[in-house]
């Protein structure tokens, strides 16, 4: 798959929504009440080596490398992770980015994103998610919320 055709499928699976949702519409209830200590401590122990001990992400994260595979996107502000919704995080966090994207009927794409499911509980992948959020500018994790749907 080319460059272009990649980038192309990358966004029909993670489309960006460009309309807002009035911000007392927001739901953050899943990251509601979290543990920052120790998402902060769970992300430095299982993602750091790859997104980055600042959540910086690898270099050319938007570009597939030699074998297909696109490189560990930033969890910052500059990266993607907050243009989607609590329950995709959570989903691709515990099943990888494979088995996430199979589960929707998309098998043709290489990820290099492991499932955590086995390693991690999943209140330590919300708390770990949390961490991630809770370093995202305000303006941010307003747009972040308003993707997630209310209780």
């Amino acid at each position: 798959m080319t460059h272009r055709s990649r980038s192309s499928a990358f966004a029909v699976l993670f489309p960006v929504c460009t309309f807002s949702i009035p911000f007392a519409a927001q739901a953050d209830h899943e990251l509601e009440g979290r543990d920052i200590s120790r998402g902060e401590t769970l992300y430095q122990d299982n993602c750091a080596a790859c997104h980055g001990a600042n959540l910086e992400g690898q270099p050319d994260w938007q570009y597939p490398d030699e074998n297909g595979v696109l490189p560990a996107p930033p969890h910052d502000r500059t990266g993607h992770t907050w243009h989607h919704d609590n329950q995709l995080l959570f989903t691709y966090t515990a099943l990888g980015g494979a088995g996430t994207l199979a589960a929707r009927g998309i098998t043709d794409f290489k990820s290099g994103m492991p499932g955590f499911a086995e390693t991690l509980s999943e209140d330590e992948i919300w708390d770990t998610l949390a961490y991630i959020r809770s370093t995202w500018p305000q303006r941010i994790q307003d747009i972040q919320a308003s993707r997630n749907p209310a209780h």
